[in-house]
């Protein structure tokens, strides 16, 4: 099954997919703005995923912005989608570890907001503090 990461389109059929020629993607490959996979023979190979970056690239410089302005916003757009699946990483691993110790506490929040880690059947030591359980007793 293919996905929109696939290098499939020669140079050719993604400036085709683009709207652009294919002199436009050697350059844009050569400032960074859209970097497709080679082959072994060093052609050009473009996913899905790179023409629409492409059509965006096209977009941004119908709006005015100049080309490092473009490759900039890319550079930014790719680390935040980096970031967003790194953050959905780490909350599998927070949601697993929780599982894994069903009925633990995991913190207590203490009144002027600090947050107090605790160990599994430990107690918060002020009556004040708000502590959070996990419910096994709803599964």
């Amino acid at each position: 099954m293919l996905t929109e990461n696939d290098p499939i389109f020669p140079i050719a059929q993604a400036a085709e997919l683009a709207g652009m020629h294919p002199q436009t993607l050697r350059q844009y490959d050569r400032l960074g703005l859209v970097s497709p996979t080679r082959t072994a023979g060093q052609s050009r190979r473009y996913s899905m995923r790179d023409v629409v970056q492409l059509r965006e690239v096209q977009r941004l410089s119908a709006e005015g912005l100049n080309l490092e302005g473009i490759r900039r916003i890319l550079e930014l757009e790719t680390a935040v989608r980096m970031l967003g699946d790194r953050v959905r990483e780490l909350e599998g691993v927070i949601a697993d570890e929780v599982l894994s110790r069903p009925g633990g506490r995991v913190f207590a929040a203490g009144t002027g907001g600090e947050v107090i880690p605790l160990r599994a059947g430990t107690r918060a030591k002020k009556s004040n503090q708000v502590v959070l359980w996990r419910r096994s007793w709803w599964n």
